[in-house]
């Protein structure tokens, strides 16, 4: 009797769990989308009769740090549609317009690469409950690929053509096509297709043409084109020689004008000296006024040199006048009477040997010119 009840009640929750709440196995264990684009993440479940509680459907972005929590990113509850904050906000939508028929699937759209990431589904419907992780990736499509020669496209020179695309989620790949002359590349080429490089050795005029790159990951492709011209080697000779007489020439122009400049400076600096510059080889002017007047006050010394028996006949001599003296005398001091030129004194004269008995000083009287100046 104890076997036969083990066995009935074994039975009893394989059955249960057969008709428990269940998540069905997705297509895809992971999801690729391309940034720009739509994905659809499956959710799928079944109910058990028992589940009669109200269902609950969950869906969650998996934080990568497991220090931080999950990040809600949209739920369904009591019939409403609850759509949360963050960077998918108003990016995704249930994909089934009811999600009660066992469809809790969500859809993203406008994918970036930000969305890269683990999402969790979680569906309850009590007392049945599941949930399931679903990685998603998104990746960039290559674009903006440009292409250029490394080198001097001439014969004999080894160049090398590189292609470089600005956008694209790693790992890129890079290949070469020649599309013109049969899009035959040249046979001494080698390409690296991790760094997008045609390297060309010893390059010659058949090496010319149109060459296409093409640079592609897992999601997309991109490409640009490339046109080569091999030419002989240029005239260096005779550029280097048109360099040398160009700087020759204009270091003799910066020469000139550098000394013009000097030139002017010191001119200018000439000129200031010879305004300031005291003349000293010119004698100052003479002035009549000033001679008339030590010849006058030479001659009232040589008066007040005598002794007083002998001022009575000096006081009665007039000397000859002297021009100017006139306009500055005041018209008090004016003689009423010139004498001429040659007249003597009026009084009696006193011979030499006399006056020098007599105490007096012999004073010597300058000759003077008619027009009064001392000679």
């Amino acid at each position: 009797m104890a076997l036969p009840t083990l066995l009935l009640c074994l039975s009893c929750c394989c059955w249960a769990s057969l008709n428990a709440l269940t998540l069905l196995a997705p297509d895809k264990k992971s999801y690729e989308g391309v940034q720009g684009s739509k994905i659809t993440l499956e959710c799928k479940y079944t109910l058990d009769p028992n589940d009669n509680g109200t269902l609950d459907i969950e869906w969650f972005l998996v934080a990568a740090d497991s220090q931080q929590a999950d990040q809600m990113i949209i739920n369904y509850h009591m019939d409403q549609v609850y759509q949360h904050s963050g960077s998918l906000n108003n990016r995704v939508h249930f994909a089934s317009p009811d999600p009660r028929n066992g469809d809790a699937s969500i859809e993203i759209v406008q994918l970036q690469a930000s969305d890269t990431g683990t999402y969790q589904c979680k569906v309850k419907k009590l007392p049945g409950s599941g949930n399931m992780k679903i990685p998603l990736t998104v990746y960039i499509k290559p674009g903006h690929t440009r292409c250029f020669i490394d080198g001097r496209p001439e014969i004999g020179n080894d160049l090398a053509l590189k292609c470089a695309a600005k956008e694209g989620s790693a790992p890129l790949t890079y290949s070469w096509q020649k599309i013109s002359d049969l899009g035959k590349l040249p046979a001494t080429a080698t390409v690296d297709p991790t760094g997008g490089i045609l390297t060309v050795k010893n390059a010659s005029k058949e090496y010319s043409g149109t060459y296409r790159c093409i640079s592609q990951n897992r999601v997309g492709n991109d490409e640009c084109l490339l046109i080569l011209n091999v030419e002989p080697p240029a005239n260096t000779a005779g550029i280097i020689a048109g360099a040398i007489i160009g700087t020759l020439l204009f270091l003799i122009i910066l020469g000139l004008l550098i000394f013009c400049c000097c030139r002017k400076q010191q001119e200018k600096k000439y000129e200031k000296e010879i305004q300031h510059e005291i003349r000293e080889d010119v004698a100052p002017p003479k002035s009549r006024t000033s001679t008339a007047r030590s010849y006058i006050g030479s001659n009232h010394s040589s008066l007040g040199s005598l002794s007083p028996s002998n001022m009575d006949g000096y006081s009665k001599a007039r000397y000859n006048q002297v021009p100017g003296d006139e306009q500055e005398r005041p018209p008090s001091q004016i003689p009423s009477q010139i004498p001429s030129q040659n007249a003597s004194f009026s009084g009696p004269k006193v011979a030499g040997p006399n006056l020098s008995r007599m105490g007096a000083i012999p004073v010597m009287i300058p000759a003077q010119h008619k027009d009064g100046s001392i000679v």
